[in-house]
This record gives structure tokens, C-alpha cells and sequence, in this order.
């Protein structure tokens, strides 16, 4: 599917990818910033019980992720929680010229991630997990498939 610049690219589909001695992935041509120097917010993201993954999400949803938070009411203590949360699980990372982004270390080990990760399209954003972790995190996402697909009618 072609961006469409009003939303920016869809990221759907699942790539598995070897992880370099650098900590470095391939994201698939397609979900690529059309624009060289364009940073993706990569935060730390405790997904469920099944451990954490890494949730990459493009400037757009950033913004809007951040516009969400500071519309909190001033008085809710999960505001500043959640700022410093994920303020401090976050870093801003650039594909380089061959289309790969570095995993940093601390991040890498909190998710699981070693020698091979697995890129999970979320439509507006995308997630790389442990091969393993995804496995039983897809299990668990089985058994709600149904209720959630109901929403949808």
C-alpha cells in the first residue's frame, strides 16, 4: 500500500530479521521514512505479562501521543508518571542509509531481543519483539481476536 501523505505510511505485515553484532535490524522498504534524516521515536513498551517490546512510532504518532498526555488534567498524578516513564524509556533513532535502525543495548535486553527479531506492523506504528515472547504474546492476541473483530462490524 502506497502512504498517503495525510497519514503517513501503514505499517501492516510481519518481517523476521536477523540482528547484526551492531544491534542493528532491517525495517522492511515500505515502512521507511520517504525522507532521509526523519527520526522514529523507538520507546521501551511493557507490553503484557509476556515481557517487553520495542514500540517504533513515526513523528506523526509521537506528536499525537504527546498532545494526549498534556491534555490529561494537570491535577492526575499518572501525567507526570507517564512523561517521565516514557521519556526516560525512549530515544529518537534514523535508519541509516541502508535501511536498518540500531536497537540500543539496554533497550535490546529488556525486550529479549539477540540474534533475531520480528517486526510487527500496528497499522500507525510497529513493534520488534523477541521471536519467543511474540509466539505467546500471538496466543493470548487469539483469543481476543474474535471479541475485538465484533467491534469492528
Amino acid at each position: 500500500m502506497e502512504p498517503d501523505a495525510t497519514i503517513g505510511p501503514v505499517y501492516n505485515g510481519e518481517f523476521r530479521h536477523g540482528v547484526d553484532e551492531k544491534r542493528r535490524v532491517q525495517v522492511p522498504a515500505r515502512w521507511r521514512p520517504s525522507k532521509a534524516g526523519v527520526e522514529l521515536t523507538m520507546v521501551l513498551w511493557p507490553a503484557n505479562k509476556e515481557g517487553a517490546c520495542l514500540r517504533v512510532l513515526p513523528p506523526t504518532k509521537m506528536a499525537d501521543l504527546m498532545v494526549e498526555i498534556d491534555a490529561m488534567a494537570k491535577g492526575d498524578p499518572s501525567k507526570i508518571s507517564l512523561k517521565r516513564l516514557i521519556g526516560r524509556q525512549s530515544l529518537q533513532i534514523t535508519p541509516d542509509s541502508a535501511g536498518r535502525v540500531c536497537l540500543p543495548d539496554e533497550m535490546a535486553k529488556a525486550a529479549g531481543i539477540t540474534d533475531q527479531a520480528v517486526l510487527v506492523g500496528l497499522l500507525d506504528m510497529f513493534e520488534i519483539w523477541n521471536p519467543e515472547r511474540l509466539e505467546k504474546v500471538t496466543a493470548s492476541d487469539q483469543v481476543m481476536a474474535q471479541q475485538a473483530y465484533k467491534m469492528m462490524d
